[in-house]
């Protein structure tokens, strides 16, 4: 390797950026035709390193590095070794399109696991369209990423060939959650709150539709800033309102203390989410009070996946910092999926990179079928994750647990 790696190495581990020890590209990029013995595939990682959701983020991260190196232990596709290039959204919509065109401009990408935000997608995927890159995301939720602004009144047309996500919808996980609250859990009164953004606002409407359908009341509805910590005013209408349940759309860093916030007003009632709020670090600002709040998450509990198993005992192997999270074996199997593409595409054209790579490796993404970590991973036409689970979780103690896994309507 030339010198000039040689020089960022050194300078990524005097600044302690570990992370950029893992993204090294050659400096002119990888050449088509070069022999698959003489190339670098990077792959992108886009999620929130710092701040509120980086419990979630970090695990996103190491996870899709896991891959990369199985991938390289395994020899997986012949001579090529795969990095990724971890980058820092912060959860933040104008970081993340930053973020895509300097993954786009780094021609050894060819494939990027990202981001955690639905909001943050939002301001990605052109970019990563208009660079033929596949974009493959763990955790957004939002149905209209891939089916558009219209899917809720059946007019399904899909805006980006480049996205992909294996996580499922809020079109699924806002019904699958009131089905269970008005069928199981008995409750026919619930306030609504959600945060205004993409992810929450949508989850909180595809809840309400179903709950409602199904003869469920709701008994107010309301917004919060999720940057104020302060939510007496909504505490207070939940209330009186005669609620018997709250669902929440939003994430754990503003769910976890309106939970604590309306038990302490006297309202003792759960409260429910979805896959935003699930995460250790929700139980710990909602405090003692979070016994009986409810969330769902997106597939089954990764710990009781026979598949999952050496992807667990991997990954406590690497000794990484931060656990997976919520959303790491959807990270992995994210990764994966490029891998599998890249080793279509060089394995198709004699054991080396083609012209268009790029191009040649979203087409495959499309087109992948493997048994993964969090069950069989393929893309519909939309580029929606076929695997449809979805799981319950209740929080006693300090931790959660899953109490009904299925799919909606199922």
């Amino acid at each position: 390797m030339r010198q000039r790696k040689l020089i960022a190495v050194t300078a990524a581990l005097a600044a302690g950026a570990l992370t950029l020890t893992a993204c090294g590209s050659r400096d002119e990029g990888n050449k088509a035709g070069d022999s698959a013995g003489d190339v670098t595939v990077v792959i992108g990682v886009d999620a929130p390193l710092t701040g509120d959701l980086s419990a979630l983020g970090l695990g996103i991260k190491n996870s899709a590095d896991l891959a990369a190196r199985t991938a390289n232990e395994k020899k997986y596709v012949k001579g090529v070794t795969f990095k990724i290039e971890a980058l820092d959204d912060q959860a933040q919509a104008s970081s993340g399109q930053q973020n895509a065109t300097k993954l786009v401009a780094n021609k050894d990408v060819l494939g990027v696991v990202g981001p955690l935000n639905s909001s943050v997608s939002e301001s990605m995927q052109k970019v990563f369209d208009d660079a033929k890159l596949a974009q493959i995301s763990p955790a957004n939720t939002s149905p209209s990423l891939t089916q558009g602004p219209k899917w809720a009144e059946g007019q399904k047309t899909r805006s980006y060939k480049s996205y992909f996500r294996t996580a499922t919808t809020d079109a699924i996980q806002g019904p699958f959650a009131a089905q269970y609250l008005f069928n199981k859990a008995g409750k026919k009164k619930v306030f609504i709150i959600d945060d205004k953004k993409t992810y929450g606002a949508g989850l909180a409407g595809t809840f309400k539709g179903e709950f409602t359908k199904l003869g469920g009341a709701v008994a107010g509805e309301g917004h919060i800033d999720p940057e104020s910590k302060d939510f007496s005013a909504i505490v207070t209408q939940v209330k009186s309102s005669g609620a018997d349940v709250v669902y929440y759309g939003g994430e754990y860093p503003a769910a976890g203390p309106l939970s604590k916030q309306i038990k302490a007003a006297g309202a003792n009632i759960p409260l429910v989410g979805g896959d935003g709020i699930y995460d250790k670090k929700y139980v710990e600002l909602a405090g003692a009070g979070a016994a009986g709040d409810l969330a769902t998450s997106v597939g089954a509990p990764v710990e009781t996946l026979p598949s999952a198993k050496d992807f667990i005992a991997n990954y406590e192997k690497a000794n990484f910092k931060d656990p997976f999270a919520a959303y790491g074996g959807y990270s992995y199997d994210s990764a994966w999926a490029v891998i599998e593409a890249v080793k279509k595409v060089v394995e198709g054209n004699g054991g080396k990179l083609p012209d268009g790579a790029r191009a040649k490796v979203l087409e495959a993404v499309q087109g992948v079928s493997f048994e993964g970590v969090t069950g069989k991973v393929s893309f519909d036409e939309f580029g929606d994750a076929t695997n449809k689970q979805l799981t319950v979780y209740k929080v006693e103690g300090t931790e959660w647990k899953s109490v009904e896994s299925g799919t909606y309507g199922g």
